[in-house]
């Protein structure tokens, strides 16, 4: 078990940053073993084929903010995957992989792209940011405002707070001229100011201020649920060998029947 943990926690990073770089057309790169975790990542990720890579700390340390407040999160629908696939004894690979589909899906791990495919949306409309927001409080408008409120968090997201901080230092460090980023920073500003939102404690999240990062970095916005994946990877794998080491019995969701109760019997020629 401690050996497949080692490989799995070893080799993930490299097919995440090899995936990067095939899809834009880099060499494959290796890591290094006078590096640490996170700036191996970088290197095999952003490192240019004719340059040395030097390592920037404050990218760093937000890609390290970015792994650790995405590794667990309660009982959410990939940790509960990993968890019932891992129950029937299946192996960390395969209730991993489990996991990895359920991230797949657009309302768990890919809500930070959703979140700059909504920019891009409103970036090509104009950029009209008060547009937006009050289209988001209309009822009668089939709009959502991607990146606010969160299903656990009914006040700010705890995680948000630190991400925002990292968000700021990043932006202020790389100087990014980028509209779809201004765009998120209007609307972080009229939610934080607005009554409507503030009511309802509609705060930014953590999905909101992590697109935006990953879109500072230069990463793709197609594999921004692959880095959620990276983060969530050390939590999966806890929650795997904590129920393996522990014995836990086959997971068993209960469900109540809710549908009609005794009926005659009708014949089919009478139906």
């Amino acid at each position: 078990m401690y050996r497949s943990i080692v490989k799995i926690l070893g080799k993930f990073p490299v097919l995440v940053a090899w995936t990067m770089r095939k899809k834009q057309g880099l060499p494959l790169n290796y890591g290094s073993t006078s590096l640490g975790y996170v700036e191996n990542i970088m290197k095999m990720m952003f490192e240019q084929p004719n340059e040395e890579y030097v390592i920037n700390p404050i990218i760093k340390d937000a890609i390290d903010k970015l792994l650790i407040l995405h590794a667990d999160h309660e009982q959410n629908c990939s940790t509960s995957t990993v968890r019932i696939v891992g129950s029937s004894h299946a192996g960390l690979f395969a209730s991993l992989s489990a996991g990895i589909s359920a991230l797949w899906g657009p309302l768990h791990g890919g809500a930070n792209q959703a979140v700059l495919e909504m920019l891009e949306a409103i970036k090509e409309d104009g950029g009209d940011t008060k547009k937006y927001m009050a289209k988001a409080k209309d009822k009668n408008d089939p709009f959502r405002l991607m990146g606010f409120g969160h299903r656990v968090y009914k006040n700010f997201d705890p995680r948000a707070t630190i991400i925002k901080k990292a968000a700021d230092e990043v932006l202020n460090e790389l100087g990014v001229e980028d509209p779809i980023l201004d765009i998120a920073r209007g609307l972080e500003q009229e939610a934080l100011n607005d009554p409507y939102f503030v009511e309802r404690k509609l705060y930014p999240n953590v999905d909101f201020y992590s697109g935006i990062i990953y879109r500072a970095m230069g990463i793709p916005v197609e594999m921004f649920t692959v880095m959620f994946a990276l983060g969530r990877l050390p939590g999966w794998i806890a929650q795997w060998k904590e129920m393996r080491l522990k014995k836990e019995p086959i997971g068993r969701p209960r469900q109540i029947y809710t549908g009609e109760n005794v009926r005659p019997f009708v014949e089919i020629e009478k139906r």
